[in-house]
């Protein structure tokens, strides 16, 4: 049985190419269920009244959740379905603003550029990850290495 490959190979991609995935809401249970799964309860995500006295007024994701979910974004792009090897690095990474429950975000892919790497049978492709709200304001950036493989001979 051969499986069916969805996602580019390393030598289809070129600098400059462009994608964008579909949109996720964040929810309360995000947040609660992310709170449990890393022991991270502090009030501004947790405790509603708590969050009402501080500056934004509201409970906020873990920057670490916004994180995860654009991971999970970039995936929902199909670019790397099947292709990818390793998430080989973060280059670097800004949260920028604040992501509320209630708000609708998804990931600009931009790729900046490309290295072969013949002796692992691909290469790396360095992206530009942008997360966005409903908006279109940038809430989370950064710069992630991928090892992409190669198209099979």
């Amino acid at each position: 049985m051969t499986t069916l490959m969805r996602g580019k190979y390393f030598d289809e991609f070129e600098v400059g190419m462009n994608f964008v995935s579909p949109g996720r809401t964040i929810t309360e249970s995000d947040i609660v269920s992310f709170a449990g799964l890393s022991g991270d309860y502090t009030q501004i995500h947790t405790d509603a009244e708590f969050s009402k006295t501080t500056p934004v007024g509201q409970r906020v994701a873990h920057g670490l959740l916004g994180l995860s979910i654009a991971s999970g974004l970039a995936v929902r792009t199909g670019v790397l379905e099947g292709t990818v090897i390793a998430f080989r690095e973060i280059v670097e990474w800004k949260f920028v603003k604040t992501i509320f429950i209630g708000d609708t975000v998804r990931v600009s892919l931009y790729v900046l550029e490309t290295k072969a790497l013949p002796r692992l049978r691909g290469g790396t492709v360095n992206i530009e990850l942008r997360l966005l709200n409903q908006n279109d304001d940038v809430v989370m950036k950064g710069i992630w290495k991928v090892l992409v493989a190669s198209k099979p001979e």
